[in-house]
């Protein structure tokens, strides 16, 4: 099978969708792999590396995207809609629920599409999901900590505070992934924590695993207000697989908020868990809200991409040699993770939760084969 690993066109993505070492593998396999010249230089992989692993280097994007499997890391922008077409797959973060242009247009042009972030294991973990979910948990720490510092636009609070000094109150709504790697690093730098999640043998599991400031919360909407009333720091972390994202915390909420305190909504390549967030670009990436900043950039880990493609890429490899090895039906008939991956296939929703976020029809993507 051809393979196409094309530039990232993104704000500021400089992740790549596949190292030099899966090129290596796909392409001892018996595979052909296209990547587009300059594809890894953001992550720091050379032309020179992918070359030396056997792939064919081409100039241009249209190259790339002319493959039979495209794998890329976000979803397509605007300007590469015209790359899609009926006889392509395309592998890759999707997050269609918050996308009613790209779902129209896959559906309107044919493309199979398989997004990462719904491929899903049996006892319901997300494989292709979980690593991005770590960085960005991991991330959102860092990232509050410096807008928290005035000259950032801040209160001007030391995450950890000092003796004498009380620490910051960092609330972070969803105990997932990305809320149990952020309460990690904000316990690890003294913050005091409070983690607000729905289910309690979650909380009961968080309490377990995490050391420090930590309070557990069960989810309803007075105990959201109140914590974020208090907050310094606030985290959305709240996922419904393949699903737009619920909003939990409201106008009102965020008007109680003192002014300089920090929201950072991971959530928001999923529509966002907090009302008055909206996507935002590593080269524009904050704005206030009733004196409130917020940070709401979709592609955090593009700013770590070193890290983010050796995670990405790691976990995504066996099922891009999946894909290639048997093909699209026969991979996805035999993968029921990979089955669950599948958005839209041959003009149809094939995801339930991007089919209810459009108030489209849902069709199993193995009815169609």
């Amino acid at each position: 099978m051809i393979v196409g690993v094309p530039r990232e066109t993104k704000d500021n993505e400089y992740r790549v969708s596949m190292s030099p070492g899966g090129v290596r593998q796909l392409t001892d396999g018996g595979h052909r792999v296209r990547v587009e010249r300059g594809a890894g230089d953001g992550s720091g992989f050379s032309d020179e590396q992918y070359a030396a692993a056997g792939a064919d280097l081409v100039s241009t994007a249209d190259d790339a995207w002319s493959a039979e499997l495209v794998v890329k890391v976000k979803e397509p922008t605007p300007n590469e809609y015209p790359y899609l077409r009926n006889d392509l797959v395309l592998f890759t973060y999707l997050h269609l629920a918050a996308e009613e242009r790209l779902t129209r247009e896959m559906m309107a042009r044919g493309t199979t599409g398989i997004g990462y972030e719904t491929v899903e294991l049996a006892n319901g973990s997300l494989p292709l999901l979980t690593p991005m979910s770590e960085v960005a948990g991991r991330m959102a720490i860092q990232i509050g900590a410096y807008y928290m510092e005035r000259t950032n636009g801040g209160r001007g609070k030391l995450l950890g505070g000092v003796p004498g000094v009380r620490p910051a109150d960092v609330v972070i709504i969803g105990g997932g992934v990305v809320g149990i790697n952020a309460a990690h690093i904000a316990l690890g730098m003294g913050a005091l924590v409070c983690v607000i999640d729905a289910n309690i043998d979650r909380l009961r599991y968080l309490e377990e695993v995490l050391d420090g400031r930590l309070t557990t919360l069960s989810s309803n909407p007075l105990t959201i207000a109140e914590a974020v009333r208090r907050a310094d720091l606030l985290i959305g972390a709240v996922l419904i697989k393949g699903a737009k994202a619920p909003r939990l915390v409201t106008r009102d909420m965020i008007e109680t908020m003192t002014p300089g305190s920090v929201v950072i909504d991971v959530a928001v390549d999923q529509g966002g868990c907090i009302e008055t967030t909206h996507p935002t670009t590593h080269s524009d990436p904050v704005f206030q809200v009733d004196g409130v900043l917020h940070y709401c950039v979709a592609n955090m880990p593009g700013s770590v991409p070193r890290t983010s493609t050796y995670a990405l890429s790691s976990a995504t490899l066996p099922y891009v040699v999946r894909l290639a090895d048997l093909g699209f039906e026969k991979a996805v008939l035999t993968d029921a993770a990979l089955a669950k991956g599948v958005n839209v296939y041959r003009g149809q929703v094939t995801y339930p939760g991007v089919a209810q976020a459009f108030g489209l029809p849902y069709i199993a993507p193995q009815e169609l084969m």
